[in-house]
Order: structure tokens, then C-alpha cells, then sequence
């Protein structure tokens, strides 16, 4: 390992941080920051991250090597942010850390679709990596039920923000116009997510806002994950491949079957079980290849030999196995509860990507089937690769 490797490595530690634990700041910080101008705003399309929630917060922080970190406020927190010299910069004890950015706000943010609903609202979007989504319902129906996955804040936010933010349901008109925007500016993934709707109506949902991209766009393929529920009848799964999407995403969330029931009671209720969840899988690498499926855990709500078993099994058939850093976010049922630490992380991070790669998932094919190309997987490609933009100007710095 060279020494920028290593320095990308003390980054990535910083990120998982700031994850777990947060960032304090003071509330005059914002009158230096253009959040809404300069710097993309966070639009709460679907959870919430934020322990302390304020209006008008960044969505994100760019490290010094270019690594995209979560923006999430935590008045508790050791990690500070302060702003002197011109610039903004992460302390431990008046101890500086890193000197930072903010993601960069798209053009397209300030417009609005032929209805008038702002294009920023329906699609969001990564100008640093190129990856947009579209959550085209911020509620899940599970609630109605008493049975939302207990980690899940989906609910939780949309009674916070979706009245002050404009948030609702997305049609698929709205949606095609709206990608098409944001591939105008560099979009070239898209995921299209939402909370548990009826099955019939969520493949029809789906099948119109692949239609919708497609004629505003002008492509066959907009490299697109679905990301479904597993269907009762897993040939629907045919449905999605032929609409144009280009990957599907069945997400197990955790691995033992014990966990599975009770941390997830609505999947585990009203979509077959957790066997039948296992088996669409299957079904969906039949239908879309090996390395175009994937599955996640969130991890540190079960055991890590059970989060590393799963991802063992599932990788070996083809499947893009992957794991989140847990957050115990305000509204879940998990509120208030602690994540593991940052070397239970990196641990599973590091045998993660080994398991990836020893089945033969490459970077791209990471990038294509996740939701945002900025986890702590991607990171560890992109550092053992060589593939962050730091390492070309390094060399360039070398050469001259």
C-alpha cells in the first residue's frame, strides 16, 4: 500500500465517522455556506438522517482526496465543523482533521417541470459521481399495518418534511422530465425506489416511469435499478428487464432468517417470507445476468458472522451483495440505539469487497446496481484501483 493509499484509508475512517457519530456545529455556521445556491441542499425524498434536524442543511461533504462523505448533524458529537481562513474544516478536540467541501448543486435544481413542480424534488442528483434517484413514493404502506422494518424512517419523514419541502407522490410524466434534466448534466445511473405499495400497482408504477424516461430521454438504456419488493409471482421479474431497466435490486436487509422476521415483520408478512425473498433473487440473476442483481444489508443490526454469511451465499450466485453503514435514525424504532464501531466497519467493509471480487463483481458493476455510488465499498475500489482522481494528479505532479 503506497502512501496515498494510506492517506485515503485515514479518509475513509473519517467518513464511517461521521456516519456513526455526526458533525456539530455552530447555528451561525450557515451564514458562510450558500446551501440552495453553490451547494446542493439535502431533499428528504425518503429518510432522514439528521439527529439535531435543521432546515436548510448540505447534503453532503467532499473530502480532500475527492471521497463524498454524509452530512448528518449531531449537536452530541465530538466531530465539529468551523469555518476560518475561508474555508471549512473537521476538528476532534481543536484538533484539525480534514479541510472540506460541499457537493456542488445542480443547474436543474432551480427549474421546475411543465406542471410545475420543481425538477429538484423528483429527481435528485450526484454531480460528482453521476448518480441520480428517484423516489417516487415517500411513504411505505407497512405503517398501516404496524409493520414497518424497524430501522426504516421513511414514514417518520415524511410526516417531518414532506408538507414544508414539497415532497408527494411522483408521477411518471413528472419523472421522465426530470431525468431527463438531470442526465442533461451528467446523470448515467438512475435508482427508482419508493416505500411498499400493493404489488400489481408497483409493477405498473414502474413499467410507466420506464416508458416516461425513455421517450424524454431518447434511451433504450438509461442504466436503471428497480427496486422492488420480492413479487408473489416471481415472473414478473421478466416485466422489469423488458421495461429497460438494466439491474434490479431485491434488498434481504439482514441475513438470519430469526432476524429477518423480526427486524423486517412486513416483509416477512406480506411478500412469501423470507424464502421466497431468497428464491426471487435467484430468479432475477436468471433474468438479468450474473452481477446486475443486488441485494443489501444494513449492517450492524445482526451479528457480523451472520451480515458475512449472507453476503457469502448470495455473492456466489451472482448477486451484488452488499452492506450499508447503519444509522439509528430520529423516527425508526432503532432511535436512540448505537451502531458498531469504525473497525467493526472497515472489518466487514474490507471482507465485503474480498467477497465481491472473489466472485468476479467489478467496480462497474458495483456503480450500476447500488442506489449511490458514494458507500464505503465503492471508496475501498476506488482506493485499491487507483481510481480516484487524486492519483492522476499525482502523477501529474511527479511527470512535471
Amino acid at each position: 500500500m503506497n502512501d496515498l493509499q494510506k492517506k485515503l484509508y485515514g479518509e475513509l475512517d473519517l467518513k464511517i465517522r461521521l456516519v456513526n457519530e455526526g458533525l456539530n456545529h455552530s447555528d451561525d455556521l450557515y451564514s458562510t455556506l450558500d446551501v440552495g445556491g453553490k451547494y446542493k441542499e439535502q431533499i428528504h425524498a425518503l429518510f432522514s438522517n439528521d439527529l439535531h434536524a435543521k432546515k436548510n442543511l448540505p447534503t453532503g461533504l467532499v473530502l480532500p482526496s475527492g471521497m463524498l462523505a454524509n452530512y448528518r448533524t449531531n449537536a452530541n458529537s465530538k466531530l465539529r465543523l468551523e469555518f476560518y481562513n475561508d474555508s471549512y474544516y473537521i476538528l476532534e478536540n481543536d484538533s484539525e482533521l480534514a479541510k472540506v467541501d460541499f457537493q456542488k448543486r445542480p443547474e436543474y435544481y432551480k427549474h421546475k417541470t411543465s406542471n410545475g413542480i420543481y425538477l429538484k424534488s423528483i429527481v435528485q442528483l450526484s454531480l460528482e459521481l453521476g448518480s441520480a434517484s428517484v423516489v417516487y413514493s415517500n411513504e411505505c404502506s407497512l405503517k398501516e399495518k404496524g409493520q414497518d422494518c424497524l430501522f426504516c424512517n421513511a414514514n417518520a419523514t415524511k410526516d417531518h418534511y414532506a408538507e414544508s419541502e414539497g415532497i408527494g407522490w411522483k408521477y411518471p410524466e413528472q419523472i421522465g422530465e426530470a431525468v431527463a434534466a438531470a442526465y442533461k448534466e451528467g446523470g448515467r445511473h438512475l435508482t427508482v425506489t419508493g416505500g411498499f405499495v400493493p404489488e400489481r400497482r408497483e409493477v405498473d408504477i414502474y413499467l410507466d416511469i420506464a416508458d416516461s424516461i425513455k421517450k424524454h430521454t431518447g434511451l433504450d438504456d438509461f442504466n436503471g435499478t428497480a427496486v422492488i419488493g420480492a413479487p408473489s409471482d416471481i415472473s414478473v421479474i421478466d416485466k422489469y428487464k423488458e421495461a429497460g431497466y438494466r439491474t434490479l435490486a431485491i434488498n434481504l436487509e439482514v441475513w438470519n432468517k430469526d432476524f429477518f422476521k423480526a427486524v423486517c415483520p412486513g416483509k416477512h408478512q406480506q411478500q412469501g417470507g423470507y424464502d421466497h425473498w431468497v428464491k426471487s433473487l435467484e430468479y432475477a440473476v436468471k433474468v438479468f445476468g450474473r452481477g446486475r442483481v443486488r441485494s443489501n444489508f444494513v449492517a450492524g443490526i445482526e451479528p457480523k458472522s451472520y451480515t458475512i454469511e449472507g453476503l457469502e451465499t448470495l455473492a456466489e450466485k451472482g448477486i451484488v451483495a452488499t452492506s450499508s453503514l447503519w444509522r439509528a435514525n430520529p423516527g425508526s424504532a432503532f432511535e436512540g440505539h448505537r451502531a458498531p464501531t469504525l473497525s467493526w466497519y472497515m472489518d466487514l467493509a474490507h471482507k465485503n469487497v474480498e467477497i465481491l471480487r472473489k466472485n468476479g463483481i467489478t467496480y462497474d458493476q458495483l456503480y450500476d446496481a447500488t442506489f449511490m455510488a458514494s458507500s464505503y465499498l465503492h471508496d475501498i475500489y476506488k482506493i485499491e484501483a487507483e481510481l480516484f482522481p487524486i492519483f492522476k494528479e499525482s502523477e501529474l505532479l511527479i511527470e512535471g
